[in-house]
Parts: C-alpha cells; structure tokens; sequence
C-alpha cells in the first residue's frame, strides 16, 4: 500500500493499522496526534483504523519552545 507520510511517499503492508504504521517508522513515542486526509483520527482508533491507498497521513508530535 502506498501513503504519504509527512509529504513523504512511503510503501506498507496491506491492511497496516495506523498504529502498525507509527510502529513500524519507530515513532510512536514522538506522535501525538495523527491525521488522515485531513481529519483527525483519535489516538485510541490508531490500533483498528487502517487507511487505504494513496491516503496522505500527517503525524504530528508537539513541541515546546519560547
């Protein structure tokens, strides 16, 4: 399955779960909040949502700053 991820293209297994995705780029202890074609998907929907083809996913972590 093809996605872009942060603006970056990037290639899966079929049927990887959002959560299986984070994972597998060695994230999840960064991300925060993930969207999904521009629509919020709430952290604990990351196991069981699992996006389709070409959906463009933006994982965003927050940042402290002054």
């Amino acid at each position: 399955m093809e996605l872009i991820v942060n603006g970056q293209e990037k290639t899966f297994e079929n049927e990887s779960s959002l959560k299986d995705i984070i994972v597998e780029l060695q994230i999840e202890d960064k991300v925060m909040a993930a969207a999904v074609n521009m629509e919020i998907v709430k952290k604990d929907e990351w196991v069981n949502f699992i996006p389709k083809n070409n959906d463009k996913i933006e994982l965003l972590q927050f940042v402290g700053g002054g």
